[in-house]
């Protein structure tokens, strides 16, 4: 088996490549798209999203490969200057969203980075008091689902290591700490660059110069902090030194400027370059045009416009005919464990990251990838639009999940017809989670049929018919699931449905996630022996906040104490913890099942991708399942 520790995607992207290119400001982006008034910037992450997400889908459609959080402000006391000191979990939460659906909406293989600014500095704040006050930031952006923090425009090396070891004790995700210096080189606090660079080393994965002045100060900076065996570095200036112009501020360096000095701390060993104050597209767009020239390479495309194509089999499910299932339907006929990880279709029209994920699953042995049906009743493309773009460019056959709530009865048949047309042969029948009442843009539940009758519908289909028993000519060929939930707060009435989908002509079963081996044992000796194959549903828990977010707020799920307990104690070694949890839980379970299914939180498909591998070792190392599941 594997380790449990993993070199996390962002360290292992530093590491090779170019350097890894950042956004620009966001303040100043949105003080230009308010008209030049001033707000709480953080509050905009829940009174104004739009044009918050604005910001970052321009950045990325420049070219930066990590957008910051809109979080720059998110704590106590500079919230508290506005009445808002108890919304700093929302805010960060929400602003950790926010950037995670831009990158999602553009197709974009960009990191997420929450921004976590000094506390201010104006209020003498007692150092007893900051800890409590970034725990908060910190949690509330984990929450949100950051890949990685950044520790930005920092004044005071004191504050910086509290910050710093705040964040070490929250999590294990990759920390960028990056000071601000003044006119003499030194810190508002008078450190010297080499000694902030030695003594930030020690716990941070990048250590930078943000913010102060422009690229040609903050370039001298990066060369002091320069040392042998030093940390990786990097470099954030601002647009050049502002000026009031008619009572605005007017930043003086342009982008071609900020272009030729990428190259210049490129070379003098930044793997971090970015932009703060003053700093907008046009800026990121010419450092992502003189980086590849930098380096040789031709300028990079922005994430916007046609996907690419993967060079793999194209899959020939759109020319079947009827009397065909797909791959999955032989797995589960000849015996084969079958391991399958949910990907959540583009919250736009750019599908490059799911394309992305899914080849990068399929290399490391996935039988099939699960696509979602606007799960939590969030918008995002179509379950078999997806599906159809998975299959026909990677290859990889997928189990399209599809709800009742969202079509009438002839929007169902109408929809999977058509998918049957794409090549699509594998459905998981679904009710759907409720639309939420309180959306912005609110949505009604339709529910003609529940799960049991979609089932049941496309049994009819299979059979040559419609609903209203009309035939159709050549019947289709879906292999169709079913869920199972073996923490049901009600027992007996999911058990009692779940017999019911079982008569209605479900091919197989996918439980939710389970934590607890015992209570799943006790679930199936109620249930029987099962005449069709069971997966498992495995969700690796990343933090003890995730954990607690889990067990309190997402329906249909139920943390043991015990396992609350282990991610509390493992403090920042959550993500670790969670992975220890997934493999004991596959280990203990794996005679009873023929599958599992993996959810990645967060879209952290890399992770997925080490269990799969794990998994699959383990799997060649017994017999097959089919003798358990008769």
């Amino acid at each position: 088996m594997a380790s449990a520790s993993m070199i996390h995607p962002f360290i292992r992207r530093l590491q090779s490549g170019p350097p890894v290119l950042a956004d620009g400001a966001m303040g100043t982006q949105l003080y230009e798209r308010l008209g030049h008034r001033y707000v709480v910037f953080e509050e905009l992450n829940v009174t104004n999203p739009q044009i918050v997400q604005a910001v970052h889908r321009s950045y990325l459609a420049a070219g930066a490969e990590l957008i910051e959080t809109n979080t720059f402000g998110c704590n106590r006391f500079l919230l508290g200057m506005r009445g808002l000191e108890k919304e700093v979990e929302r805010f960060a939460r929400a602003g950790a969203r926010l950037a995670r659906e831009a990158q999602e909406a553009m197709g974009a293989p960009a990191f997420v980075a929450g921004a976590v600014g000094p506390l201010n500095r104006t209020l003498g704040v007692p150092v007893e008091e900051m800890r409590p006050a970034f725990e908060e930031t910190i949690g509330g952006l984990l929450l949100g689902g950051v890949d990685l923090f950044i520790l930005e425009t920092f004044g005071s090396l004191e504050e910086l290591l509290i910050a710093l070891e705040v964040c070490r004790s929250c999590s294990d995700l990759p920390v960028v700490a990056s000071m601000t210096f003044a006119e003499d080189g030194r810190t508002l606090a008078g450190e010297d660059p080499l000694e902030v660079s030695r003594a930030v080393a020690v716990n941070a994965d990048v250590v930078a110069a943000n913010c102060g002045f422009g690229p040609q100060p903050t370039l001298e900076v990066v060369e002091r902090m320069r040392y042998e065996g030093g940390p990786v570095l990097g470099a954030m200036p601002n647009a050049g030194l502002p000026t009031r112009v008619d009572g605005r501020l007017v930043y003086t360096s342009g982008p071609d400027y900020f272009g030729a000095y990428a190259e210049r701390l490129a070379a003098a060993g930044a793997r971090l370059i970015g932009g703060c104050c003053g700093t907008g597209p046009g800026h990121i767009h010419s450092m992502r045009t003189a980086l590849a020239r930098w380096v040789g390479a031709e300028e990079p495309r922005h994430y916007v416009g046609d996907p690419p194509r993967f060079e793999l089999p194209l899959d020939a499910d759109t020319s079947r005919s009827g009397g065909e299932q797909g791959h999955l339907a032989r797995a589960f006929a000849q015996g084969d464990f079958v391991i399958t990880v949910e990907m959540r279709p583009p919250r736009g029209s750019n599908p490059r990251k799911v394309l992305s994920a899914a080849a990068m699953l399929g290399e490391a042995g996935v039988t099939v990838v699960d696509v979602t049906d606007s799960a939590m009743a969030r918008v995002r493309m179509g379950p078999f639009f997806t599906a159809h773009l998975i299959q026909s460019r990677t290859g990889i056959e997928v189990i399209a999940h599809l709800t009742t709530r969202d079509r009438n009865l002839m929007a169902l048949q109408a929809d999977l017809l058509g998918a049957h047309a794409l090549g699509i042969r594998n459905v998981l029948a679904l009710s759907g989670d409720p639309p939420n009442a309180n959306s912005w843009a609110p949505a009604t539940g339709v529910y003609d049929v529940d799960s049991i009758g979609l089932i049941a519908l496309i049994k009819k289909l299979n059979a040559g018919e419609d609903a209203a028993g009309t035939s159709i000519g050549t019947g289709t060929d879906f292999l169709v699931g079913c869920s199972l939930n073996p923490t049901a707060e009600d027992l007996d009435i999911e058990l009692e449905r779940f017999e019911r989908k079982l008569e209605a002509g479900a091919d197989f079963v996918m439980t939710q996630a389970v934590y607890d081996p015992d209570l799943f044992r006790r679930v199936l000796e109620r249930v029987g022996p099962l005449p069709v194959p069971l997966i498992l549903e495995l969700l690796p828990l990343q933090s003890y906040k995730n954990a607690e977010f889990i067990h309190h707020e997402l329906a249909g799920v139920t943390l043991p104490a015990w396992v609350l307990e282990r991610m509390r104690k493992a403090g920042n070694r959550g993500q670790d913890e969670g992975m220890n949890i997934a493999r004991e839980t596959f280990r203990e379970l794996l005679p009873l099942v023929q599958g599992i299914y993996l959810i990645p939180s967060f879209d952290r498909y890399e992770q997925a991708a080490a269990l799969t591998r794990e998994f699959r070792e383990a799997v060649e190392e017994r017999t097959p399942v089919a003798s358990s599941l008769s």
